[in-house]
């Protein structure tokens, strides 16, 4: 979808900017990123369009999490590539190692949301399990040798040893809500259905723990009734992908326990600051 066919009336929810123009200067200082990157091919009408999407985006974001707006920025670990650094073909991607959220400049619309728990699932790892420093995206294991990159996700999915805090807690029933029923007992029908996808696809993509984490954030990110943001996330309830996403009552379950993890954390950081 190209960039110019994104208009301001498709988006519904608050006025963060009140109608001013931004920059993208201002969307790193504003959510705390790490650093921004803008590629050279983009034009100075996108770019400035661009930075009025991105922000409300990321504004959106915060305010459905209950967050502070710094608090997007991960600590300043986080940073944002727009229409520079991106995969052929791909809309967005986080790339672990350099802890940097990139935006296809015409096709990165909706994917923003999906991107950004893939990069909220990297940095809390090593803040939730014992895993280790992951600064680096490397890791010492038991035999102290150095081991790939961490998601929390797949922390949980291989049991490693939870950090004892009520914050930790209440990722882990983020997790548990998504991925097991019956009191723990079971797997999900919704990772069932994303095992049935693999098989049709013949890989194991949409049943990685950190794929169906990551579909099923943004499948509540938009089904949250107070915001309509296409380039936010866009498509979760399509007849034709819809079995591919936790269903309508499922996403309330998930809804609770993301509410649950977040809005304690935003409290707990607006505290701080």
């Amino acid at each position: 979808m190209k960039l110019t066919s994104f208009k301001y009336k498709t988006r519904r929810g608050p006025d963060y900017r009140h109608g001013e123009q931004v920059s993208f200067a201002d969307i790193k200082q504003t959510f705390d990123l790490g650093n921004v990157r803008v590629g050279s091919w983009v034009t100075k009408d996108e770019r400035m369009l661009a930075a009025n999407l991105v922000f409300d985006s990321l504004a959106d974001l915060a305010y459905i999490l209950a967050l502070p707006p710094e608090a997007i920025g991960l600590r300043g670990s986080l940073s944002l590539a727009f229409g520079s650094g991106g995969r052929k073909g791909v809309q967005a991607h986080y790339a672990p190692n350099q802890r940097e959220l990139a935006l296809a400049k015409n096709a990165g619309a909706g994917a923003l949301a999906h991107e950004f728990w893939h990069a909220f699932d990297h940095y809390i790892a090593d803040k939730a399990f014992d895993i280790g420093d992951t600064l680096h995206g490397r890791v010492p294991n038991k035999a102290n040798k150095m081991t790939g990159i961490r998601f929390a996700s797949d922390c949980w999915l291989s049991d490693e040893l939870p950090l004892v805090h009520p914050l930790n807690d209440r990722l882990l029933a983020i997790f548990s809500t998504t991925l097991l029923c019956n009191q723990g007992e079971d797997k999900h029908e919704y990772v069932s259905r994303s095992v049935i996808a693999d098989k049709a696809l013949s890989a194991r993509y949409f049943s990685l723990p950190t794929e169906m984490m990551a579909r099923a954030f943004e499948a509540v990110v938009e089904s949250c009734s107070d915001i309509d943001n296409p380039y936010l996330v866009s498509g979760t309830t399509r007849p034709d992908v819809l079995p591919l996403y936790p269903d309508m009552a499922h996403r309330k379950q998930i809804s609770v326990a993301l509410k649950g993890y977040f809005g304690p954390l935003g409290q707990a950081l607006s505290q701080a600051s």
